[in-house]
């Protein structure tokens, strides 16, 4: 069985990053494929309680907000559960996972937040997730943040912790400069400024490319494979 994809969708509260991954999964399931959609946090023990947190449902006992590290060590506990109950079974069975954010988000909206500078935060945040099943694919949506709240307004509900502008405005820029933050992942930006089916449309090129790659990195394997069989054979004693 080969491996699947790993495909994660990034972005700022209310570049449409939910959206997007819901319509991924769509189209790929329409195409034959094997598809689990999920998010971050999750739906497990540690993702429930921070979700509570976010909606400010769940405070210190003083009433403030949890601290910065405090969250990090939160999204990094149930970021390990999720690679080891969805994401790694997933893929070892042929599935392509679609993430709707991953250990991107903690750098960026931890690291903005706590009391470190910037790049010292941002060295810690990836250090305790290092146990982290890297994605094949990022694909961040950039959007203006002045319309991104205005997206987040015309949607209703309360505020959530992170729903700033300023603080929004500082992730803006953090996610405009993530390769700087994960040079080893593959990141393709797309402008979610468009409209849906347009930003639709630039998501389903770059996964369409990753999995170019990806079958191109087989078929190389395999002739790898069939060139060291027949090395074998030359090297084996004639009878």
């Amino acid at each position: 069985m080969n491996r699947g994809a790993f495909i994660v969708i990034e972005g700022i509260d209310g570049s449409g990053t939910t959206t997007q991954t819901a319509l991924l999964e769509k189209r790929l399931t329409a195409s034959g494929r094997a598809v689990v959609s999920t998010r971050e946090p999750t739906g497990g023990p540690v993702g429930s309680m921070i979700r509570q947190v976010l909606t400010k449902r769940l405070r210190e006992p003083s009433g403030a907000p949890f601290n910065a590290s405090t969250m990090a060590l939160l999204f990094a506990a149930d970021r390990v559960d999720h690679g080891a109950v969805l994401i790694t079974p997933a893929l070892a069975s042929g599935a392509v996972v679609i993430s709707d954010r991953y250990d991107h988000s903690s750098v960026g909206y931890q690291g903005l937040t706590g009391k470190l500078p910037f790049a010292e935060a941002a060295f810690w945040l990836r250090a305790i997730n290092t146990r982290a099943v890297r994605p094949d694919l990022v694909v961040v949506v950039d959007i203006d943040p002045r319309e991104a709240e205005n997206r987040r307004r015309a949607r209703g509900g309360a505020e959530e912790l992170y729903e700033v502008a300023a603080l929004q405005a500082h992730l803006c820029t953090y996610y405009s400069n993530l390769s700087k933050y994960f040079p080893e992942d593959t990141i393709v930006h797309v402008d979610g400024s468009r409209g849906t089916d347009d930003v639709g449309a630039a998501i389903d090129r770059a996964v369409q490319a990753l999995f170019f790659r990806q079958l191109e990195q087989r078929k190389a394997g395999e002739l790898e494979e069939q060139l060291e069989e027949l090395l074998e054979d030359n090297r084996a004693p004639k009878p």
